[in-house]
C-alpha cells in the first residue's frame, strides 16, 4: 500500500542581525571569532561553532583540517565533543556556525555538513530537547531553523539500528 507523506520547512531568513535576539547576536559574534582560530590550509574555508548551554556558558571551537583527508574535523563536531566533554549533563539551547572562506564569495550562509547534521540531530535525542540552529554569513544574511529536524528531515537513531 503506498503511503504520501508531506513534511513542511519553517525557517526565518534573515538580511542582517536587526531583529535577532542578544543570544543570536552574542553567539554570531563567539562563532565568527572562532573562526579566526580555523585550521584550514587546504580548503581556505574557515568555519567557527559556537554553542549556548543552559547556564548560559557559550563553548565555541573551529573547523581543523590534516592533510591525512578527511582526518580533519568540522568546527560544529568539535564543539558538539568539547560539550560532551567538559560540560555533561547540561541542555544546549543553541548552535550558531559561521563560515567566512577566502578563496570566493559566499552570500548565503552555510548549512552543517551531514555528518554534523547527525551529530546534532543524536544530540538533541540524547537531551531530549531540540537545539536551535543559527548559520550565519560573512555577507550578514542569517538563517535559523528551530532543530535539527528541519535540515535533516531523514534521520536516524540507534534504536533504528538495532536487532
Amino acid at each position: 500500500m503506498k503511503e504520501t507523506i508531506s513534511k513542511t520547512l519553517h525557517y526565518e531568513l534573515h538580511d542582517d542581525l536587526s531583529e535577532l535576539t542578544q543570544d543570536q547576536v552574542k553567539l554570531i559574534g563567539a562563532a565568527s571569532k572562532a573562526s579566526t582560530l580555523a585550521y584550514a590550509p587546504y580548503s581556505d574555508f574557515f568555519v567557527g561553532c559556537a554553542i549556548l548551554l543552559e547556564d548560559r556558558t557559550v563553548v565555541t571551537a573551529s573547523n581543523k583540517e590534516n592533510a591525512a583527508f578527511p582526518a580533519g574535523i568540522c568546527a560544529e563536531r568539535n564543539a558538539l565533543n568539547f560539550v560532551s566533554d567538559h560540560h555533561q549533563g547540561k541542555t544546549i539551547l543553541k548552535l550558531a556556525v559561521v563560515s567566512k572562506p577566502n578563496r570566493f564569495e559566499m552570500t548565503e550562509p552555510a548549512a552543517p555538513c551531514g555528518i554534523c547534521r547527525q551529530v546534532i540531530c543524536e544530540t538533541e535525542k540524547l537531551q531530549q530537547t531540540d537545539i536551535e540552529i543559527i548559520m550565519a554569513s560573512a555577507s550578514g544574511k542569517v538563517l535559523i531553523v528551530s532543530d535539527s529536524e528541519s535540515i535533516l528531515p531523514f534521520h536516524f537513531y540507534l534504536s533504528q539500528l538495532k536487532k
